[in-house]
């Protein structure tokens, strides 16, 4: 992380890329997510809006996501919840990532509802290291592994869940003027020049709480830490444990120093087994 925090106007160009360019997003949305006032559901739940085409592969990874009971807790916190509804999508668009949004508050301020939108080759692909220290953990590199891409894809459900699960404490007022400054944000710095330090910049950074590729990270460290406690109980007893472990650690200590604290110490502590 401090690595690329020296450079840290060209990893803010890459951001603003991706929110400007969605199609140039390879594995996860960078985007911030909408907000809206709804009524409260009264028939709330998990609804799975999947084509046909996919429900088989879609099957498949629900099926690695409830063989834990991590995960089982992770479905049934929204599954028997009538008073929210968490719609589960797949888009042939999002490819190999995915992503969360569409998230509703009714009028007293509770959450009631989200859309996560996962892409339609999810058993494939893996992010990078350094936002995604456990989801990267899982490539194989050039050890004798072979990790199952139902894990991968569970894993990947996992950390959106994480992302409704933080949303769900999160402070909506402040979600919003995030969601509604930062392109703002992204219009004066593509016209200043990548210039951090405008005093425009800086007074908008104060107005949502830091900067778009902070705010952004925190909320990926934070779901990557809900991915790692699933991995953590679907993995124990695979021979490839502690490949996966030490490479989480590996990632975290190199690129999060100043997130470590989030992580369990099984994620930074050496893994013999």
């Amino acid at each position: 992380m401090r690595m690329m925090r020296r450079f840290f106007p060209s990893v803010v160009v890459v951001i603003v890329s991706c929110l400007i360019f969605p199609s140039a997003i390879y594995s996860y949305d960078l985007f911030f997510p909408t907000v809206s006032i709804v009524e409260t559901p009264r028939d709330g739940g998990i609804r799975e809006d999947i084509p046909k085409k996919y429900l088989e592969r879609y099957t498949r990874w629900k099926a690695d996501l409830l063989s834990t009971e991590f995960g089982r807790r992770q479905w049934e916190a929204y599954a028997k919840n009538s008073a929210f509804v968490l719609t589960i999508k797949i888009s042939g668009d999002k490819g190999k990532g995915a992503g969360t949004d569409n998230f509703q508050w009714n009028s007293q301020g509770n959450f009631v509802g989200a859309t996560i939108t996962l892409g339609n080759q999810i058993d494939n692909g893996y992010p990078n290291p350094i936002y995604y220290p456990v989801l990267n953990s899982l490539s194989a590199d050039q050890s004798s592994y072979l990790i199952s891409g139902r894990i991968l894809a569970a894993t990947k459900l996992s950390h959106e869940l994480g992302h409704v699960a933080q949303a769900a404490t999160a402070n909506r007022e402040l979600i919003e003027k995030q969601s509604k400054l930062i392109p703002e944000y992204t219009s004066i710095f593509l016209k200043n020049g990548h210039n951090t330090r405008d005093k425009k910049l800086e007074k908008l950074v104060e107005e949502i709480g830091g900067t778009p590729i902070a705010i952004w990270e925190s909320r990926e460290y934070w779901s990557e830490v809900t991915a790692m406690k699933f991995l953590s109980e679907r993995i124990k007893d695979e021979a490839f444990y502690c490949f996966v472990f030490n490479k989480i650690r590996n990632n975290v200590t190199t690129y999060a120093r100043e997130y470590v604290d989030r992580f369990e110490p099984a994620a930074i502590a050496p893994c013999v087994k």
